[in-house]
């Protein structure tokens, strides 16, 4: 990278990093120059690890990453972990709650229960649904959260506050702002990384892990899932004939000098700045990525834990997997999908308006086992302790039917649930309604739920901000509790 971050913002085309990439010869003097420029990395990880807050941990942190796994289109808290015996017994009754029942695209249908049979499990004794036979085995490790609430039935926005704490595009997603307090423990591979639905991108697409208005370099990374599609597109140069070390050293002085001209004319602008950092990363992660995501490197008990030879679990055991690998490696923070947009039918994640009982039934087996498999992998390779595992969805789903088989859209209550560092396993907290309607203990929103992560990865969310347009902004807004009982 040229040397543009000097005062008087003149491009140092001979600087050390300049040299290294003329001689060097393409991405290996890449590598090297980045090597060499490690005393600075740090120091720029520093200073940009957290602007406004102290450089020691504001609380003694409880985990060092986070997982988090993202159910998009609205799994059904009553078909999954929120048990309502009264809808068992009202089952094909008029659903009247008292006033106008708020549904997004249908009107009340008759009460429907849960689609599967619940049971306890584990010495907690927590009710779970059948639907997630893997996972209920993992439940005194897990802390459920049964009074989600979200400002949104609709899920652009829904997924967009969830993410960054706000209904509107633009702003930070959580693992910006964790990254941004944290920075990274493995330089060479990215800090935030994003592992998609192999099917494709959720709804609102990759603004869902956006930086916002922060520094650039703080967006996720997304990593190809596809099982047999290399995990980061052009990492290496094409077999092409006529490419040669000479071209390729020429088009990087080339880049170097354009790069020092754009840079000398647009000072601060910090979406060059994160370009330029992930060529050297990209030179970085020829070294690390290829190792950091080979699963044929895991055991043939892992694979088995997971799942892997199976094909409807085949493709979340690859997400699963390489979350846990990157985690191992030092990335901070690494979200999982479950779930993609699509145009057509079946759908591709949790939405279930059609037919319940199809839809996640479907999603719930390339789900289920590959999850329950990462959580006690963790707790057998003594990770859970340190990685804040979050799962959540954007919202819930109605008591009442829709077209008869489906389900609508529910903000007023819905559950997720925390595992591993600092959390409380086989607890659960706040409640639902006897339908799984309306929240009526503790309502936790994104902001409390983003508060206690920060809290337990040693932040204080008041001090975590970032100044945009004369405010200084945080992830949590001016909201934010952190959740003090599910704290183990």
């Amino acid at each position: 990278m040229p040397d543009y971050r000097h005062t008087d913002h003149r491009p140092r085309l001979f600087d050390r990093r300049s040299f290294l990439w003329t001689v060097g010869g393409g991405f290996g003097g890449m590598a090297l120059s980045a090597l060499l420029a490690e005393e600075q990395s740090a120091l720029a990880a520093r200073e940009g690890g957290r602007r406004s807050a102290d450089t020691a941990p504001h609380v003694e942190p409880k985990a060092k990453q986070v997982i988090q796994i993202f159910v998009s289109g609205g799994m059904s808290h009553i078909d999954t972990f929120d048990y309502k015996p009264e809808l068992f017994r009202r089952a094909g009754k008029e659903f009247e709650p008292g006033g106008k029942v708020e549904l997004f695209e249908s009107i009340p249908g008759k009460i429907q229960p849960s689609n599967w049979p619940f049971r306890q499990q584990g010495e907690c004794g927590r009710w779970i649904s059948a639907l997630f036979p893997h996972l209920g085995s993992c439940v005194d490790d897990m802390c459920f959260i049964h009074s989600m609430v979200s400002k949104s039935n609709v899920h652009g926005p829904a997924l967009f506050m969830m993410n960054s704490g706000f209904v509107l595009p633009g702003f930070p997603s959580m693992g910006s702002w964790v990254t941004y307090g944290l920075g990274t423990e493995n330089r060479n591979l990215p800090a935030f990384v994003v592992l998609p639905d192999p099917r494709g991108f959720p709804m609102n697409g990759p603004i869902n892990w956006g930086a916002g208005f922060l520094p650039a370099t703080y967006q996720g990374a997304a990593l190809a899932t596809r099982p047999g599609a290399p995990p980061i597109h052009n990492l290496f140069p094409p077999n092409d004939a006529r490419l040669s070390e000479d071209s390729e050293r020429d088009a990087f002085q080339l880049l170097n000098t354009l790069n020092a001209e754009h840079a000398r004319q647009r000072p601060g602008d910090s979406e060059l700045e994160a370009r330029i950092n992930s060529y050297e990363l990209a030179a970085r992660l020829q070294l690390s990525a290829p190792e950091a995501v080979d699963l044929s490197q895991e055991t043939e008990a892992v694979h088995r834990l997971y799942g892997i030879d199976d094909h409807v679990t085949a493709p979340t055991v690859r997400q699963c997997l390489m979350a846990r690998r990157l985690i191992e490696r030092g990335v901070r923070f690494v979200q999982v999908w479950s779930g993609a947009l699509n145009a057509g039918f079946p759908r591709q994640n949790w939405d279930g308006h059609e037919n319940t009982v199809d839809n996640h039934g479907r999603e719930a087996k390339r789900f289920d086992q590959p999850v329950a498999a990462l959580l006690k992998d963790l707790k057998a390779k003594g990770l859970l302790d340190e990685t804040l595992v979050i799962c959540t969805s954007e919202f819930g789903r109605m008591c009442c039917s829709q077209w008869g088989k489906g389900r609508d859209h529910n903000p007023f209550a819905f559950t997720s649930w925390l595992a591993g560092g600092g959390i409380k396993g086989g607890a659960a907290y706040g409640e639902s309604d006897e339908f799984a309607y309306k929240t009526v203990k503790d309502p936790v929103y994104c902001y409390d739920l983003h508060a206690t992560a920060l809290h337990l990865l040693g932040i204080d969310h008041t001090k975590l901000t970032y100044r945009h347009n004369g405010t200084d902004r945080r992830l949590t807004d001016v909201h934010g509790h952190v959740i003090q009982d599910v704290l183990g």
